[in-house]
Formats: C-alpha cells, sequence, structure tokens
C-alpha cells in the first residue's frame, strides 16, 4: 500500500507513525512545505515568552534526537521530503501534483490511501508584519524583539494572547487590538474575559477591545478610533483551514469551511481521509460542526486515521473544544458550551460562578481560581465550564470534560470521588464547591447575582440594600462604592437584623461568596422577602473597587 500524507507538523506525522505500526510493509511518505518535518508550534509563543530558549527544542523527540527526514527514515521508515508544495490531486489516477516550494521543479507522488493533514494559516498580511505563517518566523521576532520597545499584537484570542504576554515578559509595552467587545472570544464567557482583562491591565498590558483594523503595515496600526506606532506589528487573527486543493478536487467542504469528514475521518472520496485544523469535527455536546485547531485534537484525529488505513473501523466521535493557557502568570481554560452559545442554541440554561482557593487556605502556595459551570435546567447535564486563576484551574476543565464526554450532569460531578490532601486540593474540591452553587439555585436554596447585573443595578436609581458582610477593617480596604452599601460583619448579623430594611431588596457581598451565602440564608430564614448573593465574590469583580 502507499500511503501519501500533505503536511508535517502534528498529525501529519503522527498518522504516519500509527500507520507504520499497523502496516510494516506500507510504502509511506510525508510531505511538507516548510524546512522541518515537524516542529511543536504550540511552543511557539513560550519560546517567544523566554521559556524555551533554543528554538530547535520544538522539533526534539521527548528523548532529545532531531525531528528531522533522517530521524523519521531510521525510526519509523517513513520517507519525509521537506520543501514541497502539494498543489493538485488528480483523484481519477490517485496521483498528487507536487512543486518545490522554491519554484523549481514540478512533479508527481502516486498514492492508494491519501490523508491531507494542510491544517490551518494566517490570512496575507502586508511585508513586515509577523504573522508566524512560517514557524520559523519566530526566531526573526524574537531577534527583532531583542532591540524593541513596542509591540502591537493584532487579535486576543489564544495565540495573542499568549503572544502578547511573552512580549510583556521581554519587558516590552504590549498593546492588544482586538476587533470583538472581548478577549480570548470564543474561550471565556463575557464576565470572566472582563475580569481577566481587568487583572492583566493592572499588570501592564494595554487592552483595546472593539477595535476593527483599517490598515497596518509593519510600524503602523489604524483602527477606526486609534493610530497604534510599534516597532513590532504582529497579527493572529482568525487562522483559515487550508482547503484550496480538497475544493480544487471537487471534495465536499462543510459549512465551517474546512474538509468534510465521516466518522472514520474519511472525506467525500474513501480514499482521501482529513485530519487536523483543516477538517470539520462535530461538537460532542451540540451534535454541531465545528472548527477546532487543537494538538490534541490533531493527535486523537491522527491515531483513528492511522487505524483506518490498516483496515481498523476506528471511530473519532468528536470533540468539546477544550483549551487551556497561560497568561502573564493566569490559568485559564473552558470545554463545553459557553452559556451564551448554549442559549443561542436553544439551551435552557442555569449557570454559576464560584471563587476559592485551588488547594487548602493553611497549605503554602495555595492560590485563587474562578470557575464557572453551564447546566442544562430540566435535564441537569453539565453543558461546560471554565476557569480562571493563578491557582490550578486545568485540573478541573478536564475533570469536567471528562464529565461532559459522558452526557453526566451537575449531581453527578458534585458527587465525584476526587483525589484529596492539602497540597493538592480541598476536601470539597472547587469544582464540586461551583457544582453545589448550581445545584442550590436549581433547587431554589439560593438566589444570586452576576458582576454584570449588580453592576448594572448599582448603575441604576433602584433602592436596594448593598450589605458587604466583611469586617470592618476589611470593608475600609478595598470596597464596592456606592451610598446603598451597608457594612455589618457576619458574625453580627443575627443580632442586629433590624438594622436591615425588610422592605427593600438585599444584595450580599464578600471576598468570595461563602460569607455572602451564609448571610443571605440567614436573612431569609428571618423572613426577608428578596435576598441575593454576589457570585464569584469580590474577587469575581471586574469593575473598579474604592
Amino acid at each position: 500500500m502507499r500511503i501519501l500524507i500533505i503536511g508535517g507538523m502534528t498529525a501529519g506525522p503522527k498518522v504516519a507513525a500509527r500507520a507504520r505500526r499497523l502496516l510494516p510493509e506500507a510504502e509511506i511518505t510525508v510531505v511538507e512545505r516548510g524546512p522541518s518535518a515537524s516542529i511543536a508550534s504550540c511552543g511557539i509563543p513560550y519560546f517567544v515568552g523566554g521559556h524555551i530558549r533554543d528554538f530547535n527544542q520544538l522539533s526534539l523527540t521527548s528523548y532529545g534526537v532531531q525531528r528531522d527526514p533522517q530521524y523519521f527514515a531510521n525510526e519509523r521508515a517513513v520517507r519525509v521530503l521537506t520543501g514541497l508544495d502539494a498543489v493538485a490531486i488528480d483523484r481519477k489516477n490517485k496521483q498528487v501534483a507536487l512543486v518545490r516550494a522554491d519554484g523549481g521543479e514540478r512533479f508527481s507522488l502516486a498514492y492508494d490511501k491519501l490523508v491531507l493533514a494542510t491544517g490551518a494559516g494566517p490570512a496575507p498580511v502586508p511585508e513586515g508584519v509577523y504573522s508566524l505563517g512560517d514557524p520559523g518566523e519566530a526566531r526573526n521576532l524574537v531577534e527583532a524583539a531583542a532591540g524593541a520597545k513596542q509591540a502591537v499584537v493584532l487579535g486576543a484570542g489564544v495565540t495573542g494572547m499568549e503572544l502578547a504576554s511573552g512580549l510583556l515578559k521581554r519587558k516590552l509595552w504590549v498593546s492588544l487590538v482586538e476587533p470583538g467587545d472581548q478577549i480570548l472570544p470564543g474561550v471565556l464567557d463575557r464576565e470572566l474575559a472582563l475580569l481577566l482583562a481587568y487583572r492583566l491591565e493592572e499588570e501592564g498590558l494595554e487592552i483595546h477591545t472593539g477595535q476593527k483594523v483599517s490598515r497596518l503595515d509593519a510600524n503602523t496600526v489604524v483602527t477606526e478610533r486609534e493610530t497604534f506606532e510599534a516597532d513590532l506589528v504582529i497579527a493572529t487573527g482568525e487562522r483559515r483551514p487550508e482547503t484550496g486543493m480538497a475544493r480544487a478536487a471537487g471534495l465536499a467542504i462543510g459549512p465551517t469551511g474546512a474538509v468534510a469528514v465521516d466518522r472514520h475521518l474519511a472525506t467525500s472520496d474513501p480514499d482521501i481521509y482529513a485530519v487536523g485544523a483543516c477538517a470539520e469535527s462535530r461538537h460532542l455536546v451540540s451534535g454541531q460542526p465545528v472548527l477546532v485547531s487543537s494538538a490534541g485534537a490533531a493527535n486523537r484525529q491522527a491515531r483513528v486515521a492511522g487505524d483506518n488505513l490498516a483496515g481498523i473501523a476506528s471511530v473519532f466521535e468528536g470533540v468539546l473544544g477544550t483549551a487551556v493557557l497561560n497568561i502573564s502568570g493566569w490559568n485559564v481554560g473552558r470545554t463545553g458550551l459557553g452559556e451564551e452559545e448554549a442559549r443561542a442554541l436553544g439551551f435552557d440554561v442555569v449557570s454559576a460562578v464560584c471563587a476559592n482557593h485551588d488547594r487548602s487556605h493553611f497549605y503554602p502556595g495555595h492560590d485563587n481560581l474562578i470557575l464557572k459551570l453551564i447546566v442544562e435546567r430540566g435535564s441537569r447535564r453539565l453543558l461546560g465550564a471554565q476557569g480562571l486563576g493563578q491557582g490550578d484551574v486545568v485540573k478541573r476543565i478536564d475533570v469536567a470534560a471528562t464529565v461532559l464526554s459522558f452526557g453526566g450532569t451537575v449531581d453527578q460531578l458534585a458527587v465525584l470521588d476526587l483525589g484529596y490532601a492539602p497540597p493538592y486540593s480541598m476536601p470539597a474540591d472547587p469544582l464540586q464547591q461551583t457544582a453545589d452553587v448550581v445545584r442550590n439555585k436549581l433547587g431554589n436554596v439560593a438566589q444570586t447575582v452576576t458582576a454584570a447585573e449588580l453592576h448594572g443595578l448599582l448603575a441604576s436609581s433602584r433602592d436596594f440594600v448593598l450589605l458587604d458582610v466583611r469586617t470592618a477593617d476589611q470593608f475600609q480596604y478595598r470596597h464596592i462604592g456606592d451610598p446603598r452599601s451597608v457594612q455589618l460583619a457576619l458574625g453580627e448579623l443575627r443580632g442586629r437584623l433590624s438594622e436591615i430594611p425588610r422592605d427593600k431588596p438585599v444584595v450580599v457581598v464578600c471576598p468570595l461568596g461563602t460569607r455572602a451565602y451564609e448571610a443571605a440564608r440567614i436573612l431569609t430564614g428571618a423572613g426577608f422577602p428578596d435576598v441575593r448573593f454576589l457570585e464569584g465574590g469580590l474577587q469575581g469583580w471586574p469593575y473598579d473597587l474604592d
């Protein structure tokens, strides 16, 4: 069997490795347009930030061998051809036309089975603007950053945020410009995105949302509202699946613009497969076709494709859109559906935001995190989870992703037998505490307000009581400045209930939400008719405090 794989980097070599293990006699060839056979491109922002000092580390195996064509020939018996562009597929004769990337000779390779792993690429940019379409461009960016003072990063998606964080670490003044109304669109819901932006701006990152770029060059970015001058301009906008050759060959393209594939990752031609960022996936919660650019998903797809090439009927069920990243010491993650996304799909949603520590408060090194769960009201099925903080967010996102994968409910999440020891967690894990907040809301045990709802309430003329149940010293240090605010410590509340008007709505606040919940239950039990507490507490408050 002749297996031809178009595309190196992540998915292509993984297909080749799996197919070789199952088909020892097959003739396997990988064609890559760049000079390198396989590079961990997800590590590029960390190279830019200086976490990885040597660019060559990104193309080493775990045991220190360079993943070059010689490595693939010696250890995998796979032929890797670099510096070649695949330009056309002749499905009738089962051949792919290739041309030297430097514009040289043109020739063809025959196949019995073809795998497209062409990935996704950036939109064209003017000369002098970095887009990192070629991984080797990262070296030039790092060299240029050494003598630069100001940088503009276009796009506040995952890559843009990671690059902005890396350049900030190199002591550059960084302006982040995003056309949408929040950072990390498609990753965080708005209230968590606002909170993260607020914290990052405190640390020196200049964030400009709602600004569409009208013109740019190597040193200037012009939007409808501002002009930014910089030594470096990096464009990290939406990457588009590389499907030109597939379209020209008449392969079916899905509604996302990527190559349509079945559960076995076969295209509309049964002898051609597609994997990675050029292939469409199915979302495991919504059931909708989605486009996901993830090395994790690409690896799983590649194994499935390798199985099917060998005649093993393996299935790729889909993705959850799980994404995690680190930005200037802040851990961020999401899996499943966001709240507005779920509502748009017709789900009846209940959600909760909960602030806590990532491990026992008495253990050295504990840190903060904010978690959010999205749940379908009637079925109580978990729909999605998000988190951010300087504590261990990723562990919680992974647990939520597992529950989502099996269609689990918020109740099942709440009673999982998770590992506990003070260095790792709390007796009641923060994710499970968040699940309990959702269950309290579903059972009408607690009523809450979100940060956005309270912010709108404060901006209105409505008469209500903003009850802060921290101590007087904590209140004096930092609080929400409003004439409707009243400080009354939780430990004194039961004895001073007469000081709280019963004919006004009461919103209770505290640092994490725990004391506010206790206070809300005390007030409700005492007959107060309208009591709510702030989800996520002041730790999750994305607005100014006095």
